[in-house]
């Protein structure tokens, strides 16, 4: 049999399995925001695949968490929904303080050690007074399914959302805004805000975060005094409203 050009280099070819790129090698870390000590499983790493960021707890869940450490009144009988979870660092804080949270993340591999964590808090199974009702959803931004099954289960809305670090793609701003200003809106006049811990990292995603925003008709305000450095990084505490 002839063997057509090209065969050697097809024979040379290795496909990898998707899981090649997943890294669970997770290990308990402890972390420490004011006088709260959150332990949970995490990389200690970046994995292979961008989408699996989420395994790690990066420096805007920190300045986020050192924020809300410090400022557990805005927490205190709030019903939150965190977007973009990751191993669930800020809600599990959060859940100590408010009435119930709903962590969310759209890749499985994320949910899954997501929810490990939660099933891994002191009084998970009980729900005592100590920690808040905690529970963990697909969400992916822009995704109306997943949205509308979720206010299907929280008819009521939340009166805090939370989010941190959504700087990974810029394609991903536009949906992520789109859900916020749906969550929002859901609320109407009952009222409900954003909460976004954001670090910058390059002036044209600064820039975009600001006009998205704005393009949804949302209204951005720095909050005073949260302008700090993590990781090298700057990274401020934003506040968005409905205008």
């Amino acid at each position: 049999m002839k063997r057509e050009e090209g065969d050697d280099e097809d024979d040379d070819m290795v496909c990898l399995d998707e899981s090649f790129f997943i890294n669970d090698d997770y290990k308990m870390s402890t972390f420490s925001f004011g006088s709260q000590v959150v332990h949970l499983l995490c990389l200690q790493s970046a994995s292979t695949d961008y989408d699996l960021t989420g395994q790690l707890v990066w420096p805007g869940a920190v300045l986020l968490n050192n924020y809300l450490s410090n400022n557990t009144a805005i927490l205190q009988g709030c019903s939150i929904i965190e977007l973009g979870s990751g191993v669930g660092v800020t809600g599990i804080l959060c859940s100590r303080f408010c009435q119930e949270i709903l962590l969310t993340d759209h890749n499985e591999q994320v949910l899954k050690i997501l929810k490990k964590n939660i099933e891994l808090q002191p009084n998970y199974e009980t729900h005592t007074n100590k920690y808040a009702g905690l529970a963990a959803e697909k969400l992916e931004w822009g995704n109306v399914n997943d949205l509308s099954l979720i206010l299907q289960r929280y008819p009521s809305g939340f009166d805090l959302i939370l989010g941190a670090d959504i700087y990974f793609q810029q394609s991903s701003i536009p949906p992520l805004f789109t859900t916020v200003e749906r969550l929002l809106r859901h609320r109407g006049a009952a009222g409900s805000k954003f909460i976004l811990a954001y670090v910058s990292r390059a002036k044209t995603m600064d820039a975009m975060v600001l006009s998205e925003a704005v393009k949804h008709g949302l209204q951005v305000s720095e909050v005073e005094g949260t302008r700090s450095i993590v990781s090298n990084l700057e990274g401020v505490i934003f506040e968005i409203k409905l205008l």
